[in-house]
């Protein structure tokens, strides 16, 4: 569901994030470098929903990530309920901009901003974001935008 809340959060992708054994420290918590794989997990499923990389890769490009900004919250154990969510938060010519929340039985534990581009696989250089995804984009923006304030609305 899209509320006011979220308006800001296009092609938004939500992901139950089981905590395993190998993911905590000697002192019972998540490792800090989980939350990488799973912000890989999350970028994975938002290709899957809305830019399948197997079409990207048949076209002769690839989204490379140019760099990721965690901020922790709080702590992440073994028996939380973990929940990741990412959105496209910005599409530019070249470049794009994904942001993430990590979610701990409901609490904010991370936020992240990942930044990245698409590469030819021909000559490694970067490409203009590809057109289709650009439309998505602002297509999501336009409905939103064009939704009466209060209502509630679906995606």
């Amino acid at each position: 569901m899209v509320t006011d809340e979220n308006l800001h959060r296009p092609l938004e992708v939500v992901l139950p994030i089981p905590v395993k054994t190998y993911d905590i420290d000697f002192v019972g918590i998540v490792s800090n470098i989980v939350y990488i794989r799973w912000l890989e997990d999350l970028r994975l499923k938002f290709l899957d929903e809305h830019w399948q990389l197997n079409q990207q890769l048949e076209q002769g490009y690839a989204p490379v990530l140019a760099g990721t900004e965690i901020e922790y919250k709080r702590s992440i154990r073994i028996s939380d309920r973990v929940i990741g969510r990412l959105w496209l938060s910005n599409l530019g010519r070249l470049k794009w901009t994904v942001k993430a929340e990590i979610l701990s039985n409901d609490e904010l534990a991370a936020v992240a901003t990942q930044k990245g581009a698409f590469i030819s696989l021909q000559n490694g250089r970067p490409i203009r974001i590809p057109e289709e995804l650009h439309k998505k984009y602002f297509h999501y923006q336009q409905v939103i935008q064009d939704e009466p304030k209060n209502s509630v609305k679906y995606k």
